[in-house]
Formats: structure tokens, sequence, C-alpha cells
């Protein structure tokens, strides 16, 4: 049976080959910030697990001594313009994802629809120079990088492409990466990326779900994939009791925090737990009308890349060459 849209793929296939012919014939000239920009982004529509990769990667950065900055569009946001992430501000005026990095890796975080205004702000403010990591960035050619790095979901590899699949670009896009990262489990899609050509090295990282709840539980997200929240934490042993789900990146409401704790009262839970991105999406008073009737659980999703020595030596030494 055909998919819906499916009509249409071809149609978009033909604009993305387009776009990306202009810049690698030297047609359309990027825009090049001083410092390097390191992207990171995917080929799908969400769920890749992309932002984790992005605060791992300003973490290591920062450990090492080395100044860095995240750009991104903020999607979602309300404010207007370029400007810095407030950690303590709000998501509605920067982006949930945006907060939610400048909260956890403690690096500065810049919004703004044009990343190359963004960019500029971040070397102004900046007392060193250092590198830019761009949040989402593979498609977002208008800015020159250094690197690109493509976070890969298992899907991808049987994926079509937009509108009728989540795919933004096709497998074949992952040749002009430098770098194409796995989840540990699974790796073996190595063998299956090199039959398609792509000679990338490969990086392999592995995710591990924490949280501190205890009882039955009701649990809740707004996230592109969220039955592998679900799945994750019922893989610690939580007993979750009931589930709802929300369209990725969906504002709360004060109708959906009484719908939740409606769930809480009709299934007998003792507690909530959601996601980081979720608890950032929320405003105080959403929270604490939660937590007024349970205990609400941030469920924080960690990242560890093999090898990360060799990671920050092969981002540093774009500096070097810059």
């Amino acid at each position: 049976m055909m998919r819906p849209f499916a009509f249409l793929v071809p149609v978009y296939a033909a604009a993305v080959a387009a776009k990306n012919a202009a810049y690698e014939r030297g047609w359309t000239e990027p825009q090049l910030l001083k410092w390097p920009v390191v992207s990171v982004g995917n080929l799908s529509v969400g769920g890749s697990g992309k932002t984790p990769v992005v605060i791992r990667l300003a973490q290591l950065l920062r450990a090492e001594g080395v100044s860095v900055d995240v750009l991104s569009r903020g999607y979602g946001r309300s404010g207007q313009g370029v400007e810095r992430v407030d950690a303590d501000g709000n998501a509605a005026r920067y982006g949930d994802e945006p907060l939610l990095i400048a909260r956890t890796a403690g690096v500065p975080v810049y919004v703004g629809a044009s990343r190359y205004e963004a960019g500029l702000l971040a070397e102004r403010d900046a007392a060193n120079e250092g590198i830019h990591l761009l949040d989402d960035g593979f498609q977002h050619r208008r800015l020159a990088r250094s690197m690109d790095i493509v976070v890969l979901h298992a899907s991808d590899f049987v994926e079509g492409l937009l509108p009728a699949g989540r795919l933004r670009e096709p497998l074949s896009s992952l040749k002009r990466a430098q770098a194409v990262v796995l989840r540990d489990e699974d790796r073996e899609l190595e063998a299956e990326l090199r039959r398609r050509g792509i000679t990338a090295p490969l990086w392999i990282h592995r995710r591990e779900l924490k949280v501190d709840a205890a009882g039955r539980a009701v649990a809740f997200c707004g996230i592109a994939r969220p039955d592998e929240f679900f799945a994750g934490l019922r893989a610690l042993g939580l007993d979750v009791t009931a589930t709802r789900s929300l369209w990725d990146h969906q504002d709360y409401t004060r109708a959906e925090i009484e719908r939740l704790t409606g769930m809480l009262r009709k299934h007998s839970a003792e507690c909530f737990v959601t996601t980081e991105k979720d608890a950032a999406r929320m405003t105080g008073e959403q929270r604490k009308m939660l937590e007024a009737a349970a205990p609400l659980h941030v469920a924080r999703l960690e990242v560890v890349l093999e090898n990360e020595a060799a990671v920050v030596q092969q981002l540093r030494a774009l500096l070097v060459r810059k």
C-alpha cells in the first residue's frame, strides 16, 4: 500500500539534491565564522538522540579547557532576534532543547533564526577563541563548518524521505560527514554503512537513563520517540502504571496537567516521571501543580562516547588548523 504523500517524495528529493548541489559546486557560498564550527545533526525528523550528544561534546571540551558554545535555531521559540540563553529562563522564549543544553552542559548557548548572527554574538562575548557546536546543523548549509557529525537512529536505515517518511536526506548524504554516531546496540549497522559507500569514522555511544523514582509511576513525555523512554524506565525496574505521550515540543497547558493528575488518581500511582526536555518545557507553576499531587521525578539521559580522549583530540585539532 502506498504511503500518504508518497507522490511528493520525488519533488522533495529533487529540491534536496538541488540545494546540496548549489553548495557543492560553489554556486552558493556559505557564511564563514572566525571560529571552527562543528555541526551535530541527523538525517531524520527528531528522535535520533542528537541533543545528548551535543551536551556530551560540550562537556568534554569544557573539561579540557576549550572555549565552546552551542548555536541553535531554538525551534518553537517565541523570542525574537539573536540572544544568549538564560539557563534560568523559560522554554517559551528560547526553545526547550537550547534551554536544556544551557542547563546541562554549562556552556553558553545562543539562539536565532540566523546561526551566523548567533555565532558572531558568541565570538563577541568570548574572551578566547573556541569552537562552535552547531545544533541540528547537517541540513543548515548556509553556515560553513569545519566538521559534520551525524547521529543516526537504527530506523534511519529503513525509513523513506519526507513527506512520506521521516528522512530529511537520504543515507547517501552521509558521504559529506566526517563522523557518524551510532548507539552501542546498533554497531553492527557499520557493515551496512560501508556497503553503501559511507567511509566516515564511526563513533559509538552508550546511553544510560537514570532516575531516582520508586513506586507506582505515571510516566509522560513530549518527545519524538516516547516508547523508547517508557521502555527505558521499565528496564530500570520502575513500576510504570500509566503513560501519556504528547507531540514532540508540545507546550504544556493547565488542562494537560489536570489530565495527568487525574491519571495519577485513576491508577493509584505514587509519583510522576518525565524527561529533562519536558521538565525544561514546563513552567514553574505547572510543576508545582503536579508536585502538589505527587512527587515529580526527572529522568536523566546520559551519553558516553567510546574513546572520548580521541574525540576531544580530533575536535581540538580544528583550532590548530583554523
